[in-house]
């Protein structure tokens, strides 16, 4: 493949913490992510409640990165780094004591936990920046590739990880409720060991002394490029917002709603699930060079909503799982493809800042979907409609960007992954 392994070789010190942050957190939001609406059920709260919680979750998370990713380069990557890992911890020990709703409420709207078992909070965009700072500009796609990947094999072992320990305390007489709230204790302990890991970074990952003034007024860091960050921010919101209808929270409650899954099987599905993704992502480097980033993007994307959108037509659990195996094959090719376009069109001193606010505008989108799908879950008769809207919704923004972004071009030669 594309992908330089040499690059992996000579990873600095400061790139293997942040490879290590990345996989122990996202082994930590798919760890949580299996039993979180489960738990949430089993403490009482209404499948709209529930909704309503993790809409908050996502907005919270929207709030806290935008805070923390405009004022990293300011303020401190790692000092940021690091406040980001408590408000995990915080999260993570609120959700694991507390039967109150409105102090779950506050937990999720001021803390960091992902109901989708995906990259949410203020770590995905400072880190970037950092890796930017520490590895050659020759290599930066590559470790940016990898990093991904690791990411989505984490997320993947740890759904795989909570249906297996669940099952197994279970079968040691605990109950359900206690079972999962030995997941979500170890949730708060991997906010306590990411705070440790960033602690341990050099000052090498800061940003370099500003040079010069900007051309015209600064807005969220953005400059000459504010314009094309903010145009694709709306279409990712969009793309977002449809997700949001599915996350895997929500997505793993229907197979238990729909098939009886247990905690096991769901870990199960979802292991596999997520390492196809992994692949995909991996996979989407040498197309690019084929096709272009902005129709690989594309093109995988369609197919990917369409099979999302057959997932509830099947009959039983195994068409099911398999119609969701052949989405997730190919749901991933369009994140590195992304994230490579917009760091290719925008200023280098704007990177930063340009995924930072990507990074919060697809949160934003994402903010409020699990709150209508889980009304629509609310009512036996609508629990497979979350599936058909997210798939046309996110369809919608592939035509959307087809149309605005196939003669947006990034200047100079291809960047590699293209």
């Amino acid at each position: 493949m594309a992908i330089r392994q040499r690059a992996l070789a000579v990873l600095p010190r400061d790139a293997r913490l942040l490879f290590a942050a990345r996989f122990l957190r996202l082994f930590g939001y798919g760890l949580v992510s299996i039993i979180l609406v489960l738990y949430l059920a089993e403490l009482g709260f209404t499948a709209s409640r529930i909704g309503l919680l993790l809409t908050l979750t996502l907005a919270g998370d929207t709030a806290v990165s935008l805070w923390i990713t405009t004022a990293a380069d300011r303020v401190g990557r790692r000092r940021m780094l690091i406040a980001g890992a408590l408000l995990l911890l915080a999260a993570g020990a609120v959700f694991g004591v507390a039967r109150q709703y409105w102090l779950l409420l506050l937990a999720a709207t001021v803390g960091v936990i992902s109901p989708s078992g995906n990259e949410v909070g203020p770590f995905l965009s400072i880190e970037q920046a950092a890796l930017s700072e520490i590895v050659p500009a020759e290599d930066r796609t590559s470790v940016f590739a990898w990093y991904h990947l690791l990411g989505t094999i984490a997320s993947a072992l740890g759904s795989l990880f909570c249906g297996v320990a669940v099952e197994a305390l279970q079968q040691r007489g605990w109950d359900p409720l206690d079972s999962h709230k030995a997941i979500i204790g170890g949730y708060a302990c991997i906010g306590l060991a990411l705070a440790g890991l960033f602690l341990l970074l050099s000052p090498s990952v800061e940003p370099p002394p500003a040079r010069g003034s900007h051309a015209g007024p600064v807005l969220l860091g953005l400059h000459r490029s504010r314009r094309i960050v903010f145009r694709l921010s709306s279409l990712f919101a969009l793309d977002a917002f449809g997700g949001g209808f599915v996350v895997q929270s929500i997505a793993a409650y229907w197979f238990h709603l729909r098939f009886g899954a247990s905690a096991a099987t769901l870990g199960a599905i979802f292991f596999g699930a997520n390492l196809l993704a992994a692949l995909s992502s991996l996979a989407a480097v040498p197309l690019a060079r084929r096709i272009g980033l902005i129709e690989t993007m594309v093109f995988t994307h369609i197919p990917s909503n369409v099979l999302l959108a057959l997932v509830p037509l099947m009959p039983s659990l195994p068409l099911a799982v398999t119609v969701l195996l052949l989405r997730f094959s190919i749901s991933q090719m369009d994140v590195p493809t992304r994230q490579s376009y917009t760091m290719a069109v925008v200023e280098p001193d704007e990177r930063s800042a340009a995924a930072g606010v990507t990074g919060v505008a697809r949160t934003a989108g994402a903010a409020l979907s699990p709150l209508l799908s889980g009304m629509l879950l609310a009512v036996p008769a609508l629990t497979s409609v979350p599936f058909f809207v997210s798939g046309g919704l996110k369809a919608t923004y592939d035509v959307l960007l087809w149309r605005s972004f196939r003669a947006v071009r990034p200047p100079g030669p291809n960047p590699p992954g293209q």
